[in-house]
């Protein structure tokens, strides 16, 4: 005697049909895989990009996040970069040397230092987008870009 099977009672526990919907067309890789790929080729264009400017990526993080956030004080940056206010304080001094960033007394407390960008940081930072954005996305289409953002912009949100 067989038994039907009901199709709707079908599981996959080891998650077998979302990998396989993952695969490219080749059933090569994943998509995490092809995106930890690109992620370690952005690591890897990003250490090239920064060298003409002397920067770290520590570095290029503060001075982005001080580029979106506008002034604050170093513990609020220490804060957004998830870092702690010591190595904020050396992100800062190595920044400050060069004249990208420069700090100056809180008004509404005198213990707390302020931070900002320069102009000339703001054309650093500029200047570095644009290098990165050839050495990694000039391969693809204006479209592909602005594609390729809309989808990891989704991702991140």
């Amino acid at each position: 005697m067989t038994q039907d099977r009901d199709p709707a009672q079908d599981h996959d526990p080891a998650g077998q049909r979302d990998k396989a919907g993952e695969r490219d067309s080749a059933g090569d890789e994943t998509l995490a895989e092809a995106f930890w790929s690109v992620a370690r080729q952005l690591r890897e264009a990003s250490a090239k990009t920064l060298a003409p400017w002397d920067i770290n990526p520590s570095q290029l993080r503060a001075l982005r996040v001080l580029t979106r956030r506008g002034t604050m004080r170093l513990t609020e940056l220490s804060g957004h970069l998830h870092i702690a206010p010591r190595s904020t304080t050396e992100v800062v001094d190595a920044l400050e040397s060069m004249g990208l960033v420069r700090r100056s007394s809180d008004p509404d407390d005198r213990r707390a230092t302020l931070v900002e960008a320069t102009e000339h940081g703001l054309s650093v930072l500029e200047a570095v987008r644009g290098a990165e954005a050839g050495r990694v996305f000039g391969r693809l289409s204006q479209a592909d870009r602005a594609h390729l953002a809309r989808i990891l912009r989704q991702l991140r949100d």
